[in-house]
């Protein structure tokens, strides 16, 4: 839970911070350099022997690519257009998916429905509303669904960060054309760069680092569930950092949410201790057993 909480903190800062960039290079640009920094970060963390992965571990690894690229356009994109809170809000419809549709709890199905009509709230049709900025955070919720099944295989076939330094080579690789093509059409400033770098560490090389550890020891339907304090984050990070306001009935969602992720959180904390109480009985009893096998010796 510690993993999963410092993540999503990292990911929303990042996001902030990349947002001041945004009139300089645009959405496109920042991630083009984030997903560089991200590149370089993890490549040297993982080590990745490219030349070396399986047909059967290259397979996952596009795939986490294709979609870490793709998410994090369609995420800054609404980000620039609808704001941080309402985006991060949409693309957490991908982590509530994959809890509707992989639990197996009813405790589990209960928080998600429970938090569904919160996230409704938030995306309620207003004056103003940007239709081309929900599109894309919707785009980045279907991404992000894929992001939490595809880490988690990655996790599986891959051992320590390779799979994640592999995924985020392959993404900084293809983003080379393109990053080249926007920075001379948005030629950039230093701070400009200076913001989209410190958003590559925040939001791409920690998270994903963090992730893929938390995927490896939860549940994927539980890491969906507990994303769902993403919003709650991204209200208080827009508020502290870009000054963006929420109304009333935002926060009541937002904290509809937040009780629906505590009550989450809480029932597998108690389902592990009980887990954990049955080893513990279980290797006392075979304990006893064998010192009893012994003295009848």
């Amino acid at each position: 839970m510690l993993l999963m909480l410092t993540s999503g903190l990292s990911n929303q800062i990042g996001a902030s911070v990349a947002a001041q960039a945004f009139p300089v290079i645009g959405p496109v640009g920042v991630v083009a350099v984030r997903q560089w920094m991200a590149a370089v970060v993890l490549f040297a963390i993982g080590r990745p022997r490219l030349h070396k992965l399986t047909a059967r571990q290259w397979r996952p690894v596009l795939g986490l690519a294709l979609v870490f690229a793709v998410m994090n356009v369609s995420l800054y994109t609404a980000i620039d257009r609808v704001g941080l809170g309402l985006a991060v809000t949409l693309e957490f419809l991908g982590p509530l998916a994959v809890a509707l549709l992989g639990s197996r709890r009813v405790i589990d199905l209960i928080c998600a429905l429970a938090a569904a009509p919160a996230v409704l709230v938030l995306t309620r049709p207003q004056a103003s509303t940007d239709y081309f900025g929900i599109a894309a955070g919707l785009l980045a919720a279907a991404c992000w669904a894929c992001y939490i099944l595809l880490n988690r295989t990655v996790g599986r076939e891959l051992p320590g960060a390779t799979g994640a330094a592999a995924a985020a080579t392959v993404s900084g690789l293809a983003y080379v054309p393109v990053g080249i093509v926007v920075l001379h059409h948005h030629p950039p400033t230093a701070a400009a760069i200076a913001y989209a770098l410190t958003s590559g560490v925040l939001s791409s090389a920690v998270p994903f680092l963090l992730d893929l550890l938390a995927l490896r020891r939860v549940p994927a339907q539980f890491f969906g569930v507990f994303m769902s304090i993403n919003p709650v984050l991204a209200a208080m990070v827009g508020y502290v950092v870009l000054r963006q306001h929420l109304a009333v009935p935002d926060w009541i969602a937002i904290g509809v949410i937040v009780a629906a992720n505590c009550v989450a959180v809480t029932c597998v904390a108690k389902r592990a201790g009980r887990r954990a109480t049955s080893r513990t009985g279980s290797s006392r009893g075979v304990r006893a057993s064998s010192r009893r096998a012994g003295q009848t010796g």
